[in-house]
């Protein structure tokens, strides 16, 4: 019997159809590696949120502050919710720990976004990518109210950002800030360093006070006073026009 061989215009077919099916799949599979990606994001912001949640039952009710600093020669301290910096000012070491939130304990690599690829803007910080409410919840050493908020003030905690996908136009950022000034922030002015990240093809992910997270779409630019417009960088903005997606009472 004798056998037919395949004939170049044949051979050129199958290949043609070859490439065609690559065509159409590979498409699908990086959208398919995206979705899981922004699952994974949104399953760390949920263990952030827990782990607020937990927390709060420690310590009378009352969110971590955001940051604060204190010194105790010859180590300063820089405290903040997601890692805390020891300074040795006489040797010049720094120790990097797991920050308030963790209360010093639990593994601190859930804090690394894994679709944001720069580093943290505070060196030492071995993971980076999400941010917090420090607007509203956290607050700080240096905000116009120092003290966080305790959980019972949250009247809206569905509604409510707690954690994000913190991103500006330097880099990541851990302080999440509101559009607008309000009484917890007012020393703050540059709201364009707050920003979030739409960095899940055109979407941010969010958790909220009550512990779910979701993933928003819109991204808004236009809230704050007309000369920080300018600085909102590429795929950055805010969570809604004006404050109440950050405030636990809108």
């Amino acid at each position: 019997m004798i056998r037919r061989a395949f004939t170049l215009v044949e051979l050129l077919v199958v290949i043609g159809i070859i490439a065609l099916l690559i065509g159409i799949l590979l498409p699908a599979l990086s959208v398919a590696r995206q979705q899981s990606i922004s699952l994974q994001c949104l399953s760390n912001l949920r263990q952030l949120a827990l782990a607020a949640t937990n927390y709060v039952n420690l310590y009378k009710g009352t969110y971590p502050i955001a940051y604060y600093g204190d010194y105790q020669a010859p180590i300063s301290y820089s405290y903040c919710w997601d890692f805390t910096t020891e300074t040795n000012l006489t040797t010049g070491t720094v120790t990097v720990v797991p920050g308030l939130l963790w209360q010093g304990y639990a593994s601190a690599a859930v804090q690394q976004c894994p679709s944001y690829q720069g580093p943290s803007d505070t060196v030492a910080d071995p993971y980076t990518g999400y941010n917090y409410n420090t607007s509203y919840i956290g607050h700080g050493q240096y905000e116009s109210d120092p003290i966080p908020m305790k959980m019972s003030q949250v009247r809206a905690p569905s509604k409510c950002a707690l954690f994000g996908d913190g991103q500006y136009y330097a880099g990541a950022d851990k302080f999440m800030r509101a559009p607008l000034p309000n009484p917890g922030d007012l020393n703050f002015t540059a709201r364009s360093a707050g920003t979030q990240g739409f960095r899940h093809r055109g979407a941010t992910n969010v958790a909220f006070c009550d512990g779910h997270a979701e993933t928003l779409g819109q991204r808004f630019t236009n809230a704050i006073p007309t000369t920080e417009i300018a600085l909102i960088g590429p795929g950055t903005g805010f969570l809604s026009a004006d404050n109440s997606l950050y405030q636990p009472n809108p």
